[in-house]
């Protein structure tokens, strides 16, 4: 297993990250995690190397700790790298930072964390740790020794960024980096801003939620011509490793076969040529051309008031936008047909509670119209 090794950090990590949050589910559409599959495949990753996990608060309804502590626990604790995340969008005090602290430590089975994070900092979170000095607070815990580093995870524009790593001092932090993000959503800066202060790199989002590895005809044939036995999701992971700086590339993997081929790139991993980014941008711009929508699955807009299952139902409409056939309006039709009445997009009030959570900056209502009016009329319930 390719690693990273940093003066900073300590230790040496596996280029490969597991990022515990879109595990096997025991029944779709529940957060229910199917432990036995998904014991399979972190003994897997272990055993081939990878010494980096993780997990949040937040993470399959709060159960994805609890799973990290159960499967996890079962190795020599000096093996594997646990990080964990504080949900400051939860906190109503410094108290209550305190009391999420100490349960993360019980559910994870674990005196301390290895990486720990201030949780997806937006100017909005940010402020909630200002007015309840929660840096403060985790650098007293860092002093106790139950946290290692200390970091967090960002989810907002490059001014918020700089003026983050210039308040504090931080072992690591973590962006959101990809192929279609390095400009999109600004990734190349915020990069950079890390670089410039040598903070080593936690990349999320490398596949952007799987997106990358289920990318539309012509894209795909962009990738499969220069390389035909590479996945797609193989190319998005070697985009994101080979950036100086780079400590771990997360990916949420939900299968075995997504274990194995991540594996298979970060074993005998291979830096990008200068050749291969520019078919990647190529790629990237086919794929967008498409009009997907950037939805990572991260259901932080979970629950919706009205129950519209929003990750599902762009899912859906993404699968539709990259079928490049005539049968693709009645796959979308009868894709649809499979989310609950309560649960398609018809349903959607226009609320936006659910603009203040995405990190994409999507507008979900106005996505949620576009897709109301391409879908099937919805099927009268049965009573």
């Amino acid at each position: 297993m390719e690693t990273r090794s940093f003066t900073s950090i300590g230790r040496e990590i596996s280029l490969l990250g597991f990022g515990l949050m879109r595990l096997p589910l025991a029944d779709p559409g529940k957060p229910e995690i199917d432990y036995s599959l998904g014991e399979k495949m972190i003994d897997l990753a272990w055993r081939s190397g990878v010494n980096y996990f993780d997990t949040a608060w937040p993470y399959h309804d709060g159960l994805s700790e609890l799973f990290a502590g159960a499967v996890l626990s079962r190795y020599p604790r000096e093996s594997y790298c646990l990080a964990s995340k504080m949900p400051l969008w939860a906190l109503d005090s410094a108290e209550r930072a305190e009391e999420i602290f100490n349960r993360q430590l019980e559910k994870c089975r674990v005196d301390y964390f290895d990486f720990y994070l201030l949780h997806s900092l937006t100017e909005e979170h940010y402020k909630i740790a200002l007015d309840f000095d929660i840096y403060n607070l985790l650098a007293r815990k860092k002093q106790q020794g139950l946290i290692k580093r200390l970091g967090f995870s960002f989810h907002d524009n490059p001014g918020l960024l700089a003026r983050i790593v210039s308040a504090h001092s931080w072992d690591f932090a973590q962006i959101q980096l990809n192929y279609i993000d390095w400009q999109a959503l600004e990734a190349k800066r915020q990069y950079e801003i890390l670089a410039q202060r040598q903070i080593p790199v936690v990349i999320m989002e490398p596949v952007r939620g799987g997106a990358l590895a289920t990318l539309n005809p012509q894209a795909l044939n962009i990738l499969q011509n220069a390389d035909p036995g590479a996945s797609p999701a193989s190319w998005a992971l070697r985009y994101a490793g080979s950036l100086p700086g780079v400590l771990t590339v997360l990916s949420g993997m939900s299968d075995l076969e997504q274990v194995k081929d991540n594996i298979a790139t970060m074993e005998q991993f291979k830096p990008l040529s200068n050749g291969e980014r520019d078919l990647l941008a190529q790629a990237g711009s086919a794929y967008l051309a498409s009009g997907v929508i950037p939805c990572t699955n991260c259901r932080y807009c979970m629950d919706c008031p009205s129950g519209v299952n929003i990750p599902r139902v762009f899912a859906v409409y993404n699968h539709y936008r990259t079928i490049d056939n005539s049968f693709a309006p009645a796959i979308f039709a009868n894709n649809y047909r499979t989310l609950g009445p309560s649960e398609q997009a018809h349903n959607c009030t226009g609320c936006d509670r659910c603009l203040e959570y995405c990190p994409q900056s999507i507008n979900i209502p106005e996505q949620m119209r576009t897709i109301a009016a391409l879908s099937p009329a919805p099927q009268p319930l049965e009573l």
